[in-house]
């Protein structure tokens, strides 16, 4: 009876929430950090001139994408296992993918559905369809506008973002694009960022907010897609802003150890060479496996990851790109789909006995082990039978903070013995290493903040050509 009031007693303390004084998110920020992988879709002019960067004066009139189809994007979005899409409403150009009362550089003025069109509305509506998410990229540079470079231009853009909340939302994600260059009367604007952020928190507080400092997602300082090896989705940002007045990329890539708010880091990389359409590129889509790379050093790395696949100029996703996103998802569903550790017995033990059972194999993220002591406890997985594996995932319970600052996974059988020394571990973590038969793995942590909270642990064996190059 003693020992299983005991055990009770553990088991509580394990599934409660200590309070610590660690940064930790928001409840918009938490389920962002559920979504994991998304997409971006840069369209506009850029796409009929074969240009990164558009002038702002181009002619509305080359915007005529006749087979436009965003049920197509959303069903390509389905099939790779994406759960949202950001669209580029406005780039540096001026050009607005909806027929804004603010601008006369719109589709509005196109030849594309003689002026009827509004891609937003589309997007919008087939994303609800088909359950994705929907977010918007807009840029507050403007290449066209003839108020950019006036205070004026602050109020354009406050209306255009009123607009966009006003006619399309939900919004779940807002993109901010930093660049800051001169608009057509060779002016550069300073823009009025405060009033920006208070005017999104006023038409929708669940709107997570990206820029190069937040306030809610921070850019992770590349735009290759990787993350860094330490990931801390704590930053400090106090004395900068978006654009000119960021920390350095290796700040933003890394995050601070001591950042005073929770503005984790989203890896945007593009899955051609360019960031719009170019038919050059057809042949250097990347292929499933540099995706499946690029998703270890992502979302494995406890980052987001954000892939763009530009529509063509007829306003569809190319078989290029849709096969390649269909061959990563294939990789992804075959390397995850058995997990190992559902096997093994989980045990915390420490230098002298074996405390009580874990709770970090149960399927169930709500439940966690409670590291109290980083130098005398250590998470156990015990197999009954050797066991190939080569990859081990690990999920910190990030609603009450990031902790663990530096720690090691080790995998023993009666041979051999191995040590992978890894950094932070955030919301997710996925550690790959030569395959091996084992017996036991154990999770050492060498330093942590407060106490650590791991909620699941993961083992898999994947294909060896799929561990992280």
């Amino acid at each position: 009876m003693k020992k299983n009031a005991l055990f009770l007693l553990l088991f509580i303390a394990t599934i409660s929430s200590a309070q610590n004084n660690l940064p930790k998110p928001t409840k918009a920020q938490l389920a962002w950090h559920g979504m994991e992988f998304y997409l971006f879709m840069h369209f506009g002019p850029n796409t009929f001139t074969d240009l990164e960067w558009g002038h702002g004066n181009e002619k509305e009139e080359i915007f005529n994408p006749a087979k436009l189809d965003c049920n197509q994007w959303c069903r390509v979005a389905k099939a790779a296992g994406a759960k949202g899409i950001i669209i580029t409403a406005k780039h540096h150009d001026g050009f607005c993918l909806w027929p804004s009362k603010f601008s006369k550089h719109t589709v509005r003025e196109s030849k594309w559905k003689d002026g009827n069109g509004d891609v937003l509305k589309e997007l919008s509506a087939a994303c609800k369809k088909y359950g994705l998410k929907f977010g918007v990229y807009i840029s507050p540079w403007d290449r066209n506008h003839p108020d950019y470079g006036s205070e004026i231009y602050n109020d354009v853009f406050v209306n255009m973002m009123t607009e966009i909340f006003t006619n399309y939302g939900p919004i779940w994600e807002l993109w901010w694009d930093g660049a800051n260059g001169e608009g057509p009367n060779g002016k550069k604007q300073v823009y009025d960022w405060a009033r920006f952020k208070k005017t999104v928190r006023q038409l929708s507080p669940n709107t997570v907010i990206f820029s190069d400092v937040g306030p809610d997602i921070r850019w992770c300082g590349n735009e290759n897609g990787i993350a860094g090896t330490t990931n801390w989705n704590t930053l400090n940002i106090d004395g900068f802003e978006p654009g000119l007045h960021a920390p350095t990329t290796d700040t933003l890539n890394a995050g601070n150890v001591n950042g005073k708010y929770w503005i984790p880091a989203e890896c945007d990389v593009s899955i051609r060479p360019g960031w719009f359409y170019h038919k050059a590129e057809e042949d250097k889509v990347k292929t499933p496996e540099q995706l499946f790379q690029l998703y270890l050093k992502s979302v494995g790395r406890g980052a987001n990851l954000l892939l763009n696949v530009p529509p063509d100029g007829n306003g569809l996703i190319t078989k290029f790109d849709s096969a390649a996103l269909v061959g990563f998802k294939k990789l992804r569903d075959e390397s995850f789909k058995n997990n190992l550790a559902l096997k093994a017995k989980a045990l915390i033990t420490s230098s002298d006995s074996i405390k009580f059972r874990g709770l970090v194999n149960d399927k169930n993220v709500s439940t966690f082990a409670e590291i109290t002591d980083c130098k005398n406890e250590i998470i156990q997985l015990h197999f009954k039978k050797s066991t190939k594996i080569n990859c081990v995932i690990l999920k910190e319970k990030i609603k009450d903070g990031q902790a663990v600052q530096k720690f090691y996974v080790q995998v023993r059988n009666n041979k051999q013995l191995e040590n992978y020394i890894n950094s932070t571990i955030g919301n997710k973590r996925i550690v790959t290493f030569p395959a091996l038969e084992v017996d036991d793995l154990m999770i050492y942590f060498l330093e942590g903040k407060e106490r650590i909270k791991i909620s699941e642990i993961e083992v898999y064996y994947i294909n060896d050509n799929l561990t992280e190059k």
